[in-house]
């Protein structure tokens, strides 16, 4: 079983409604949600979809023990931290929020995977300000470094690391989504590449487990 665990890009939003914020099942379009096209990969897997709208990282951790730790799930994907960025909180903070689910998960005999954070469009930079080479918008700097310390913590702690940002992102502009529907979210395409890229990242690890 693996729990996907996080705020609105693991809800699936705009075009889906995850079963926590739609009950019993969700609503919408399913094939908005990574979790739909980690499924349909792996049929044989269950993936459950626990992201909520809007969640900050402590909002998500607050829900851990009883969306993660409650099921005992093989996995869960940990996906969280843009809406603090959004609403100024700072990266320390949502550091020690990320690192604290790793770390339950671990404890719990739960394999955590770190996902990085999406980019997103309101932080669109004009052509004149590219080509005169100006430093990103605020935001996009934080979601850079915070998407430097998950890579770097998964590594130093032997979890999975997948990079979702990359899946998503504008090769031309990586501080913005490939598509939008809204400016904040990926399209269906978008979605299933990060769920094309957990799934493989789920792969890998199976498979190093298995050489163990």
């Amino acid at each position: 079983m693996i729990v996907g665990l996080g705020n609105s890009t693991t809800a699936g939003t705009p075009g889906f409604r995850s079963p926590l914020e739609a009950p019993p099942n969700g609503r919408g379009n399913p094939e908005s949600q990574y979790g739909y096209w980690i499924a349909r990969l792996h049929p044989e897997w269950t993936v459950l979809n626990r992201g909520i709208d809007g969640q900050r990282s402590d909002e998500i951790l607050a829900r851990f023990p009883r969306d993660v730790q409650a099921v005992k799930p093989d996995y869960v994907i940990v996906l969280a931290g843009v809406n603090d960025i959004y609403q100024g909180v700072s990266i320390e903070i949502i550091e020690e929020n990320l690192d604290v689910m790793y770390r339950l998960a671990l404890d719990a005999g739960i394999a955590p995977v770190a996902a990085s954070v999406l980019p997103y469009d309101l932080h669109r930079q004009t052509v004149w300000e590219r080509l005169s080479r100006r430093r990103p918008p605020k935001s996009a700097l934080a979601i850079r470094t915070l998407n430097a310390w998950i890579a770097a913590t998964a590594r130093t702690v032997g979890i999975p690391f997948c990079d979702t940002n990359l899946a998503v992102r504008d090769p031309g502009d990586p501080d913005r989504l490939a598509a939008s529907p809204d400016g904040l979210h990926p399209d269906v395409a978008g979605y299933r590449a990060m769920g094309e890229a957990l799934a493989a990242a789920i792969e890998r690890h199976l498979a190093s487990r298995s050489r163990a």
